[in-house]
């Protein structure tokens, strides 16, 4: 299996989801599942975990919610459009769409669309220029060639369609993932840190302890991008809608500085959209998607997803193996190129303090590996957003709390078994990193975790670093908690 430091989500159809694909995936370096909710049926999403929890239950699950979108309404066949006809345009989700009128699914959507907007169909493919507005009706012009589809995106940058976080559907599929016990939902055209209290006010109203995913698709999410960060525990960067919502050239610049703040502030960032995108059709990636792909990784992203490539293409498995070689490579070249060392923060705590230190002495001690244990992962969080150079391994007493760390940057979580001490998970977790070939008996180990007072944990205390072979030494003497924050 496939341990790099950056992580890869790949998207899984209900189409095609049996356990014998998923495991080839699962070994070939994936390490979480997302499930697309536009596209799957309750009972598809149903199949995809219990597949997934056959192969193994450490790996994560994540759900999109379909968020607040404007999608075209049903058609009899495609439409083909030529530029300069003129076409009418009305919210009548119930209406299904003519060559001459075309409806959407947001019954408002003539209020928040000006004369002079940019109108566009099926991920930017065709373009309509609004000329009038009339009551419930747009009238707009074609601005190119092209065909439009059934249920297609509707897009209007830089325009505030004024349409409610969460849509029944929504609602239905994030108790789907309750009653599933699925470990993320991705919420769709994230806008302000009000849509992501909205769906945590009902994960709250059900004691569902599931992580919020931001997806970030349009300008308000990017305007907003700070208070949604601290609404939400990670961020997902949707750079397909976002690639319509804003100006093209944008993208990258955007994406580098989200990956910065979500690194500062300690939360997991994905990368998405069009990474392998030929790779739906060829058994090769082109020059500019590995270079997309490394550069993400220079940046330090802490994962990157897989979209069609996985759900519906030719070639899923050699997708997963390319994005895991790539990875790999991209690593030791940033690597060779320098670490960027993120600093301390401000107003830092003890926490933070001593994760900072553990990963600063990979670089000053010559620290080959850290270790350390975890109840909720934050720790961890902590010592991934500081981007070391070595593995940390993170003991975890809740199976949760492992799949959550499927998503932080050089992170290798394991299980403690309920019956396993603190001290013999320590040695097992030497062990592994020995026979990982990640450290020797010579090298120097940190242990980073708490102590206990009155039989409750207090979050991390201390931070130890030793030889390996004096912790293998029968006379060392283990001060080790039975669990930690």
């Amino acid at each position: 299996m496939r341990e790099n430091k950056d992580k890869i989500v790949a998207s899984i159809s209900d189409r095609r989801c049996d356990v014998d694909f998923i495991r080839k995936l699962f070994f070939a370096g994936m390490n979480v599942v997302r499930m697309n909710t536009a596209h799957a049926t309750p009972d598809g999403i149903r199949t995809i975990v219990r597949n997934v929890r056959t192969v193994s239950p450490h790996i994560a699950l994540m759900i999109d919610t379909k968020g607040p979108e404007v999608r075209t309404t049903d058609v009899e066949t495609p439409i083909e459009y030529k530029t300069g006809e003129m076409v009418k345009i009305f919210g009548r989700p119930e209406m299904t769409t003519t060559h001459d009128i075309v409806n959407v699914s947001y019954v408002d959507f003539a209020k928040d669309v000006k004369v002079g907007d940019h109108v566009l169909f099926d991920d930017g493919e065709l373009d309509m220029l609004v000329v009038e507005n009339v009551g419930p009706m747009l009238v707009a012009q074609v601005q190119n060639d092209g065909v439009l589809g059934a249920h297609k995106s509707v897009n209007v940058p830089g325009e505030h369609i004024a349409l409610p976080a969460i849509t029944e559907k929504d609602h239905q599929n994030i108790l789907l993932a309750i009653n599933e016990d699925i470990d993320f939902i991705a919420h769709s055209f994230v806008r302000s840190a009000d849509d992501v209290l909205a769906i945590q006010k009902i994960l709250d109203e059900h004691n569902s302890d599931i992580k919020i995913i931001s997806k970030i698709e349009n300008q308000e999410g990017v305007d907003n991008i700070d208070e949604i960060i601290d609404a939400s525990y990670g961020i997902m960067i949707a750079r397909g809608d976002l690639g319509i919502e804003v100006p093209i050239e944008r993208i990258p610049g955007i994406q580098r500085q989200i990956i910065r703040k979500c690194v500062m502030k300690k939360k997991p960032v994905i990368v998405a959209t069009q990474m392998l995108h030929t790779m739906i059709k060829n058994p090769r990636p082109t020059r500019a998607e590995v270079t997309d792909i490394a550069n993400a990784i220079y940046s330090y992203t802490d994962a990157l997803m897989l979209s069609g490539e996985t759900a519906s293409g030719k070639y899923p498995l050699e997708a997963v193996k390319t994005m895991a070689a790539i990875a790999e490579q991209a690593e030791k070249d940033r690597n060779a190129m320098g670490e960027w060392e993120v600093p301390l923060s401000d107003n830092c705590t003890q926490r933070e303090f001593l994760a900072h230190s553990a990963i600063d002495s990979t670089r000053r001690l010559g620290v080959a590996g850290i270790i350390t244990d975890s109840l909720t992962g934050e720790t961890v969080r902590h010592l991934a957003a500081f981007r070391g150079p070595n593995p940390v391994l993170a003991i975890c007493y809740k199976e949760k709390t492992q799949r959550w760390l499927n998503l932080s940057y050089g992170v290798i979580p394991i299980l403690q078994k309920e019956q396993a001490t603190a001290e013999y998970m320590f040695t097992a977790a030497l062990r592994m990193l020995r026979q990982k070939g990640y450290i020797t008996l010579d090298d120097k180990i940190a242990y980073l975790s708490g102590s206990f007072g009155l039989g409750n944990p207090t979050g991390t205390t201390f931070l130890e670093i030793n030889k390996v072979s004096q912790v293998f030494d029968k006379s060392y003497e283990f001060h080790l908690p039975q669990k930690s924050e």
